[in-house]
């Protein structure tokens, strides 16, 4: 029997940066940034800002220095960049900011990542943590992975989480 995370006392909205790191990725061509988009719209939480960046890690950084300060975000949601490849950053510069992690999240999405792929999950680098008092999740630039993590971890416990830091 699956454990269901407990309720929260209230109905929160909360306002998310979605951003996909990728060297390849359009507007048009992104259906991770855009599945991440409709999940959030489709369970009433707001998209704030929405950006490409290319994988370079002072692009990485800056956009989280510049979404650290931005009131009106509570949480940032990155998408690509978190493999083993040499151009994937997002991990590598992602972890060195942030002021606390969560290892859970990483874990239990390998863990759900197994059970859908096997063995190849342990290339995922998937991360979650806290910013400047915002809470920051980097999934995989797969939208089966982005579906997953927003589907079966970060969805059901993101007022939670966002409630705990306010």
């Amino acid at each position: 029997m699956t454990a269901l995370p407990h309720s929260d006392s209230k109905i929160l909205t909360v306002s998310c940066a979605v951003v996909t790191v990728s060297d390849t990725r359009s507007q048009q061509t992104d259906r991770s940034g855009q599945l991440i988009q409709q999940l959030l719209s489709d369970a009433n939480h707001t998209v704030a800002t929405y950006t490409i960046i290319q994988d370079e890690p002072t692009h990485i950084e800056q956009q989280l220095e510049d979404l650290g300060k931005n009131s009106c975000v509570d949480a940032v949601i990155f998408t690509g960049g978190t493999g083993i490849a040499p151009r994937d950053t997002t991990y590598d510069t992602l972890e060195k900011l942030l002021q606390k992690t969560l290892p859970g999240f990483g874990e239990l999405f390998r863990f759900l990542s197994y059970q859908e792929i096997g063995s190849r999950a342990i290339a995922s680098r998937a991360v979650a943590g806290i910013y400047q008092n915002k809470l920051v999740f980097s999934l995989p630039g797969s939208s089966n992975a982005v579906r997953l993590a927003m589907e079966k971890l970060i969805l059901p416990e993101l007022t939670h989480l966002v409630g705990l830091l306010r």
